[in-house]
């Protein structure tokens, strides 16, 4: 399930109310324990580390993940950038007005992929991913042509793979940026795990007979940045966790520059 439609200052805020009502909830109980109870501050203090324990490995597992995707994103923006420009570079074999409208096209593409990324209207990436898919499909077209001339030629082939490569990785991006997120699952044991961790805190506290702490806004503003950075790293539309387009944006420039002189290119 995808949850990008929450924002991240409401998740930041959702997330500090839920550990600050949980640690009230465990001190309530812990107030009511204490009252009827025998109940002693070591076993509370125990469990209450456990389930602390368990809060901290569920966080370093759901950073691992976001982390993992979010440098393959990183990755997946070099290889974009490198596929565009290998195949722009084999367009050079081509012959006539096809080597023109194929470079044409690439340029067209790269400039479409750079806005893309760069653009948080969902109208205009609608638009956006229209237009990749029918330069694609034009670029396709050309491939086979070209090959289909000469089925034995190992020139027709490079080119023809070059522009499968590119296809393959928009394909690959779109996957990772947009589909592939931390499962709904694990967010619900993470913040099942952090409720309870907190209750737990709350509950040893009241058996210590400990007031109640301004401490414990301290330690929700702490565990809730470390939740919307984890939820920033797994979307793709964090202002302030972004993946750079700087290799797609230089090879933009390299294109337009051997658009102006078109024997750079054949060096």
């Amino acid at each position: 399930m995808n949850l990008d439609f929450i924002p991240v200052w409401i998740w930041f805020v959702g997330t500090i109310a839920i550990i600050l009502l949980s640690v009230e909830a465990g001190f309530a109980l812990g107030n009511r324990a204490a009252r009827s109870t025998d109940e002693k501050e070591s076993p509370a203090a125990a469990m209450g580390g456990a389930v602390l324990g368990l809060v901290a490995f569920m966080l370093a597992f759901t950073f691992s993940i976001a982390s993992g995707r979010f440098d393959t994103r990183k990755e997946l923006v070099r290889e974009d950038a490198n596929a565009i420009r290998t195949a722009y570079l084999r367009a050079d074999f081509l012959v006539g007005t096809e080597q023109e409208e194929v470079k044409r096209l690439l340029r067209e593409y790269v400039d479409v992929r750079v806005a893309f990324a760069q653009t948080k209207d969902l109208k205009k990436l609608q638009e956006f991913l229209a237009t990749t898919l029918d330069i694609q499909r034009r670029l396709w077209k050309y491939a086979v042509a070209n090959g289909r001339k000469d089925l034995n030629s190992d020139i027709g082939a490079l080119f023809l793979e070059s522009i499968n490569e590119v296809i393959n990785l928009h394909a690959l991006r779109m996957a990772v940026a947009v589909e592939a997120r931390i499962p709904l699952g694990i967010w619900i044991t993470l913040y099942a795990l952090t409720v309870l961790g907190m209750m737990a805190m709350g509950y040893q506290a009241a058996i210590a007979a400990s007031k109640r702490s301004r401490g414990s806004l301290i330690l929700a503003v702490s565990f809730a940045l470390v939740i919307t950075l984890i939820a920033g790293l797994d979307r793709p539309d964090t202002p302030f966790v972004t993946v750079t387009q700087k290799p797609l944006i230089d090879v933009q420039s390299w294109l337009k520059s051997t658009a102006d002189h078109p024997s750079d290119s054949q060096q």
